[in-house]
């Protein structure tokens, strides 16, 4: 495989930096956005010229696209894009203000959306390129208490999806990345924590009955699977990581199809 360029948002820590790590470690050049680029100069120093760091808050539209014009410039092509940037809220529907909700998006989904738009010029003109957007399990089932999240994550699935039969004629490959539970900073400092109302503790202490015992994945052993789908020829739309999204996932749509089925007759009759 030839050296390839990427642009990765959220890589300061996490699924992104072990990614950015990886691309680099293997030789690639990286673009690597973060909040604050301190938290690179590790890998600065590791790597050179090879890692560009940039300090970058993918909720600004205009940021993201002068982002995406220096590591074009920089490198000449773009070859992997992630859209990794994001952070979860844990609250209950009730519970979650219209500020928290707003920042939500902006952040998990249209931190994306500017993402995508900015690179799609760059990889018209190329002929090709490879968009990655890290989903989540989430994005396809549902966890109580991260109602918001969950809909963020669903919301850029049905935009990965769209955008995969777009622009499939420019020769630009989509990757919908749904990793399951890791051992990250995802619930910790990195996430909100909304005020909780007494009327949803008990549900709250079901769940953590119920994830006590949860085996959380190594992000570290992560990387193989996104060099081997970059790598890809045919790369796949969507790709869980981890051991239990599968199951999981066969599951909850075995259930859905049974109800659809259900009501088969009533949704004939709406027909007309």
């Amino acid at each position: 495989m030839g050296e390839k360029i990427w642009f990765i948002t959220g890589a300061s820590r996490g699924l992104g930096r072990v990614w950015a790590e990886a691309a680099l470690a293997r030789g690639d050049k990286v673009t690597a956005c973060v909040r604050n680029v301190a938290t690179l100069s590790d890998l600065v120093e590791k790597y050179g010229s090879a890692l560009l760091p940039i300090e970058l808050d993918v909720r600004s539209e205009e940021d993201v696209g002068k982002a995406v014009r220096l590591a074009a410039v920089t490198f000449g092509r773009l070859d992997v894009i992630v859209s990794n940037a994001g952070y979860a809220i844990f609250g209950t529907i009730e519970e979650t203000d219209q500020a928290n909700a707003r920042e939500q998006f902006d952040t998990n989904f249209f931190g994306t959306l500017w993402v995508v738009q900015a690179v799609l010029p760059y990889l018209r003109v190329q002929g090709g390129g490879h968009i990655l957007i890290t989903s989540s399990l989430a994005g396809i089932i549902t966890f109580p208490t991260a109602g918001v999240y969950n809909a963020t994550k669903w919301a850029v699935e049905g935009l990965g999806e769209t955008l995969a039969a777009e622009v499939a004629e420019f020769g630009i490959k989509v990757t919908l990345i749904e990793p399951g539970g890791y051992d990250t900073d995802w619930r910790g400092n990195s996430s909100t924590h909304l005020t909780p109302m007494v009327e949803y503790d008990a549900l709250r202490d079901r769940l953590k009955a119920a994830s006590a015992s949860r085996k959380l994945g190594n992000p570290a052993a992560t990387d193989e699977a996104i060099l081997s789908v970059v790598d890809a020829e045919k790369p796949p739309l969507r790709l869980f990581l981890g051991e239990a999204p599968l199951g999981i996932a066969q599951k909850q749509y075995a259930d859905r199809l049974a109800t659809w089925e259900a009501w088969a007759e009533i949704s004939r009759r709406a027909q007309g």
